[in-house]
């Protein structure tokens, strides 16, 4: 009997260390993911800050074009005042789809193409846009660590028990995809 007592609490207290381990693996990876995706905000800011320039660069050679230019800034400031990391991730979709229509106008303007100061802004959106893609990469790949301890067992226990939930993937959609921004020189 004294032996199965000692064993019972040993069990009990490597289940309880491993209990804390695992728990303790979720705040980690749910802070690294929160880090990431604060990263990845940072230069989508910065992005949302270039092309209100952009803008008004393109305005100058393309008047007639307002409903794109107008395109462009509503999905901007739809995407700025998004709060959650799901209604950030949709709308930046959407400001990307918006944003590749205007280099799609730019090449319709020669002189435009030729201009320094908007061959210098599509530099370098071209430089923030590597760092997005490479933030959303590193975004992803901390996400699946996190979601994939969600759904293996017997870490799942822990996340059902202290409430973690997978977490969303910085996906770009299809339409974004199939309309790649162009920066072209």
């Amino acid at each position: 009997m004294k032996y199965f007592v000692i064993a019972l609490v040993i069990i009990i207290v490597i289940l309880i260390l491993w209990f804390i381990a695992t728990y303790n693996g979720f705040i980690s990876l749910r802070n690294k993911s929160e880090e990431a995706f604060s990263t990845m905000d940072v230069y989508l800011v910065k992005r949302y800050d270039l092309i209100p320039n952009l803008v008004e660069t393109v305005k100058g050679y393309a008047k007639h074009e307002s409903e794109t230019l107008e395109g462009v800034i509503k999905a901007r400031n739809s995407a700025v005042s998004a709060t959650t990391q799901a209604d950030k991730i949709e709308s930046e979709n959407q400001f990307a789809g918006a944003l590749s229509r205007l280099f799609a106008l730019s090449e319709s303007y020669p002189e435009l193409k030729a201009n320094t100061n908007f061959l210098d802004l599509q530099s370098q959106l071209q430089s923030i846009e590597n760092e997005i893609a490479n933030s959303r990469k590193y975004y992803n790949g901390v996400v699946k660590q996190f979601n994939t301890k969600c759904e293996t067992i017997p870490s799942n226990f822990v996340a059902s028990i202290c409430g973690f939930e997978k977490l969303p993937l910085f996906v770009v959609t299809e339409l974004a995809q199939r309309e790649n921004v162009k920066v072209q020189f």
